[in-house]
């Protein structure tokens, strides 16, 4: 299948997508775990809801290290980047 993607010239954006998708799914499952709210979400990240909402939604793939450590800091996590 990568071949395939990479012919079509689409890999790496099929690949930020979907970390973006497993990103999002981790945080809406650490949220779930710990019973916190989108609201309460937003107030420990010292966010908007509409920002939240734009880390959450797996199609938007623009979100900065800074939104992802608030996030994860608010779930009481750390973030952990590697270069593969």
């Amino acid at each position: 299948m990568d071949d395939f993607l990479q012919e079509e010239g689409i890999l790496a954006e099929v690949e930020r997508a979907a970390i973006k998708e497993v990103v999002a799914s981790q945080i809406l499952n650490l949220m779930s775990e710990q019973k916190i709210s989108k609201v309460e979400m937003s107030r420990r990240m010292g966010t908007s809801r509409s920002a939240l909402d734009r880390l959450l939604d797996p199609s938007n793939a623009s979100v900065s290290l800074k939104t992802l450590d608030k996030a994860a800091s608010s779930l009481g996590r750390k973030l952990n980047i590697q270069l593969l």
